[in-house]
């Protein structure tokens, strides 16, 4: 459910909606969301200093019925 709420929230941000690609993985710290998109959308799921990513972390965390969830923007374009 909280794959689908991030990949819903980052598809109405980007220019390219379906390069958007949401995966969890789990790990020893909690569960973890990888965000994927294309190469020209990734500053603007960044935003400037950080602040469209930080508000996606707070909604999602927001949602989360079982506590802290991190969310992560990967750089595909290395």
């Amino acid at each position: 459910m909280l794959a689908d709420a991030l990949e819903h929230l980052v598809r109405g941000i980007v220019d390219d909606p379906d390069a958007v690609e949401v995966t969890r993985k789990n790990t020893r710290r909690g569960p973890l969301l990888e965000v994927r998109v294309a190469p020209d959308d990734l500053g603007r799921v960044i935003g400037r200093g950080g602040r469209v990513a930080k508000a996606l972390r707070t909604v999602i965390n927001g949602i989360s019925t079982r506590g802290s969830v991190r969310v992560d923007v990967i750089d595909t374009d290395l």
